[in-house]
């Protein structure tokens, strides 16, 4: 079974990236700085965290430190796997 940051790795450059392998991103790179999502993009991200990981992203979930970055968004998923559901 892939890993969290394999499957928002892949996720990044199918759907954001369009397979545009010219553009590099590591673990830290900026979605935001670097022009790789804007705010449809946000909400494709959120769509597919809920999908696949079957977490419920917050309204005060949406803010960079969460989803600006391929490793942003693991320790996200992994945080948000963790907590019981309310």
């Amino acid at each position: 079974m892939a890993s969290i940051e394999a499957k928002v790795r892949q996720y990044v450059l199918d759907k954001l990236l369009f397979g545009r392998t010219e553009v590099v991103v590591d673990g830290d790179t900026s979605f935001l700085e670097s022009g790789i999502i804007d705010s449809t993009g946000v909400l494709e991200l959120v769509a597919f965290l809920e999908e696949e990981f079957r977490v419920k992203v917050e309204d005060e979930d949406l803010i960079p430190a969460n989803l600006d970055s391929v490793n942003a968004v693991t320790r996200f998923v992994e945080r948000k796997s963790a907590v019981p559901a309310k």
